[in-house]
């Protein structure tokens, strides 16, 4: 099953996606018609895990990590389907990387290996948008637009061996399967649980195969998992800058 919000003039709508349709408690709304997409959670936290895959350590020249490494992206971060991504004036080299996310489903802590299936609502797909030349990964990860995200929650996956594609232009650009993962998302969301409380809505992204790689104004970007959807932005320039 789909789960999707909707914005709308009246307010945010969520329910259930089928068919271009979000159904909600107080009736049917069209995409595109009556709103449009947006990220389809309300996260109090976005947990990104990085050198995630052999393949990416490889390319990067990177040191395999003993355990999960992470950093954190605010909710300020975040923008739904279909937005625009903003192309900073203050950077010179922006990037993407397409990665599967989790969407945590009830409030917990100290979860078990075996446990943390049971705590995620669903999967969504992020856009781990990165200003590569500025210093430390706050400024380059954690700035506004920096994290698209959607296009709605897939609560039925098994996100072990999944298949995804990076599209820029329509050239693909990642071409890759979460079983390559040195992390499971179990082992992910088992490590970051015990560290944080993790609640409703929060946001799980588990890493980017190899290739991400730079894009400008004017690129349209599609990652794509199998099973989940295609979540997709086009890189504009920030007005005055």
């Amino acid at each position: 099953m789909r789960h999707a919000r909707l914005r709308t003039d009246d307010g945010m709508v969520a329910g259930r996606y089928a068919g271009g349709r979000v159904v909600a408690e107080d009736g049917e709304y069209v995409v595109g018609r009556d709103g449009a997409l947006t990220y389809p959670c309300s996260p109090s936290a976005i947990y990104c895990v990085g050198r995630n895959y052999a393949e990416t350590l490889e390319q990067m020249d990177y040191e395999r990590p003993s355990e999960p490494d992470f950093f954190i992206k605010p909710p300020a971060s975040l923008s739904g389907h279909g937005d625009p991504i903003r192309y900073p004036g203050w950077t010179d080299e922006l990037t993407y990387a397409g990665e599967l996310a989790a969407v945590v489903g009830r409030r917990c802590r100290d979860v078990s290996l075996e446990d943390a299936p049971n705590v995620i609502r669903g999967y969504t797909i992020l856009n781990d948008v990165d200003a590569l030349d500025q210093q430390g990964r706050t400024a380059r990860k954690a700035f506004d637009g920096s994290g698209p995200l959607g296009p709605w929650i897939e609560t039925d996956l098994d996100p072990e061996g999944v298949g995804m594609q990076t599209k820029i232009n329509g050239e693909t650009r990642q071409d890759s399967n979460t079983e390559l993962m040195l992390f499971s998302p179990s082992e992910v969301v088992s490590f970051l649980s015990r560290r944080f409380t993790l609640r409703p809505g929060d946001v799980i992204a588990f890493g980017s195969p190899a290739n991400p790689g730079t894009i400008d104004p004017g690129d349209e970007i599609e990652i794509t998992y199998d099973g989940v959807g295609t979540l997709r932005s086009r890189v504009v320039e920030t007005a005055g800058e």
